[in-house]
């Protein structure tokens, strides 16, 4: 007769259940209170006031700030001042929108692309001095933007002769130092070794283990550089006012020419600084289902 040994159970003991209890408590403790609640809630009140002050001075007229008391409630004059904005010969709205989407579209693109490429490179190629060169285009984001001014307009002007061309504002922002950095910490935190591996096992070439591999990793971190980039040269004023000409301006160069009057109706002026932050806007609510659905899927990838 042959005698069975009993199967061993899982004893339940004092300092396992201590630390199962305490990690109930941390996950109940970490929901938001309302503390936290009103703290959102004024972050998003701050965020929003600009708006809708511009909303009200738009709304009215050019005695709208002179009033004493003011009006908390937008009046009806947004349409019509919205209109004279349009149809200023001066400003050329159009024109100015549609370069302002050409400029933005390309750079943001461009930026995608080889911040990308760089950010692959950099987290998972190895190569003599990658560190350095790393360390090198991260040193360049404490130059200001300023000190390059000079140069680049003597470089833009006289020596491409592309004053006063979209070229212009395109080229410097072709790639930028922020979305190499972007990329590749993302990648190297995201992207695990052994599938690059076992893409060069299965014989594919360096161009398309990053396609097929590196590409779709980056995806979301790839999103949130696009929808950044596009949203700065849509906003970037400096540059294209020192480059462009008024016939062929970007948005906020061509608004920038409401007030050169002697007299500024500044109704008008928030009003197409509404017209310009519209397109934005309508950015956010289209790629915001999706923005939000990469940043959850790439953080279960981590």
């Amino acid at each position: 007769m042959t005698a069975t040994t009993p199967r061993a159970t899982p004893l339940t003991t004092p300092q396992a259940g201590w630390r199962t209890r305490r990690r109930a408590k941390a996950a109940a403790t970490n929901k938001p209170g309302v503390l936290g609640y009103a703290f959102l809630v004024i972050v998003i009140l701050s965020a929003l006031f600009p708006l809708y002050w511009s909303l009200l001075i738009g709304s009215g007229d050019s005695s709208t700030l002179n009033r004493q008391e003011i009006d908390w409630l937008p009046g009806g004059n947004f349409f019509k001042n919205a209109a004279a904005v349009v149809n200023n010969p001066s400003v050329g709205f159009w024109r100015a929108l549609t370069n302002s989407i050409i400029v933005s579209t390309v750079v943001s693109f461009s930026v995608v692309l080889f911040s990308t490429l760089a950010g692959y490179a950099f987290a998972k190629l190895k190569f003599k001095g990658s560190r350095a060169m790393l360390l090198f285009i991260i040193a360049t984001m404490a130059v200001p933007t300023q000190l390059g001014i000079v140069p680049l307009f003597i470089a833009m002007s006289q020596w491409f002769h592309l004053g006063g061309s979209l070229l212009a504002v395109v080229i410097p922002g072709l790639v930028t130092a922020f979305g190499v950095f972007w990329m590749t910490q993302y990648l190297t935190q995201t992207l695990p070794d052994e599938l690059i591996e076992a893409a060069r096992v299965d014989g594919a070439s360096m161009i398309r283990t990053f396609w097929h591999v590196g590409l779709p990793a980056a995806r979301p971190a790839a999103a949130m550089l696009a929808l950044f980039t596009f949203v700065a040269t849509w906003t970037t004023f400096f540059w294209p006012f020192i480059i462009l000409d008024s016939n062929n301006p970007t948005l906020p160069v061509a608004l920038s020419l409401l007030q050169s009057n002697f007299f500024i109706d500044y109704s008008i002026v928030l009003a197409g600084v509404l017209l310009s932050t519209i397109p934005l806007l309508i950015l956010f609510v289209l790629a915001g289902k999706q923005l939000v659905s990469g940043i959850m899927q790439g953080a279960v990838k981590g």
